[in-house]
């Protein structure tokens, strides 16, 4: 789904201890801009061509309370269902309000697949995104922090790398304008070419649709982290949204959450829609007595680019 999001300077000088291991670290020496374009590439490519798929909760926290949902990612689309209002259990209604929200894409072939063309849409513009870091910033090295649970793998050194907007860099559509004005800390696994954190700022209000369609203000930040399943995939741990702005120059946007995922366990890689949600049934009653008896989500085990 990725569930996600989603940045990145040139400086040759000062490469970081990490990419001077020994030869027999696994560890290829290189610059950071060439370590950025070289991740991106493995991000895109493995945001899909990954054959396994999850079962995952989700706890997002805004202004209006918590909502805690279960998801499953199947052959057709991501299947998800919400379990806890402010870590309390749905009532009776409020259960078969979202089986009933289920059951209707199930049995309507046509809405099932304009929700599959909207995740696929969504999961494009951000791979946009990310295949423009390398071209859109100048990176300069910044230390080394290790990996832990929620944040790339235990144990393993991250690269850090500080970014800033390429004055020469021109936005090809308007998906990529946001990254002209912001700036930011990007954390690389340099063995295995993901990325482990990608914290972005605002430093200018930035103009989208050519300032027609409205401006997301300065000082609006994201911050997103993923780390290894332990199965050949990573997904994100932790997500959080400080925007504002106006949309079509009078609608006032504000965006305040903070997301953790967490619990993900694979699942069969040919689940139909269907099969998905008979999941999510059986599974529902226990992860909703889970949420109940914690008032603050468990750091992640790692939406969603695989």
């Amino acid at each position: 789904m990725l569930r996600l999001q989603d940045i990145l300077r040139v400086a040759i000088a000062l490469v970081p201890a990490i990419l001077l291991a020994a030869p027999d670290s696994g560890v290829v020496p290189l610059t950071p801009a060439a370590l950025v374009r070289k991740t991106v590439e493995h991000e895109a490519t493995a945001s899909q061509s990954s054959s396994v798929n999850h079962m995952f909760v989700s706890r997002k926290q805004t202004a209006h309370g918590s909502q805690t949902r279960l998801y499953v990612e199947t052959a057709q689309a991501m299947a998800g269902m919400t379990i806890a209002y402010d870590d309390k259990p749905l009532s009776a209604d409020q259960q078969k309000s979202e089986q009933d929200r289920l059951e209707s894409l199930i049995h309507d072939p046509a809405e099932l697949e304009r929700k599959r063309a909207k995740e696929k849409d969504d999961a494009e513009r951000v791979r946009r995104i990310v295949r423009a870091m390398p071209d859109a910033f100048l990176f300069e090295n910044d230390g080394t922090e290790p990996g832990r649970p929620g944040l790339g793998k235990p144990g393993e050194p991250l690269v850090r790398l500080k970014f800033r907007p390429n004055p020469k860099y021109e936005p090809p559509t308007r998906v990529e304008e946001i990254l002209t004005g912001m700036e930011g800390v990007l954390l690389i696994d340099p063995k295995q070419f993901r990325i482990a954190r990608i914290h972005g700022t605002l430093f200018r209000e930035v103009g989208f649709g050519w300032g027609i369609l409205g401006h997301l203000d300065k000082g609006g930040r994201f911050f997103v982290e993923q780390q290894d399943l332990g199965d050949g995939t990573w997904d994100a741990s932790r997500m959080t949204l400080r925007f504002t702005g106006k949309i079509l120059l009078f609608k006032h946007l504000d965006i305040q959450s903070d997301e953790v995922y967490r619990d993900y366990r694979q699942v069969p890689s040919n689940l139909t829609f269907a099969q998905g949600v008979e999941m999510l049934k059986k599974q529902e009653p226990t992860e909703a007595r889970n949420s109940a008896a914690s008032q603050s989500p468990r750091q992640s085990v790692g939406p969603t680019s695989k």
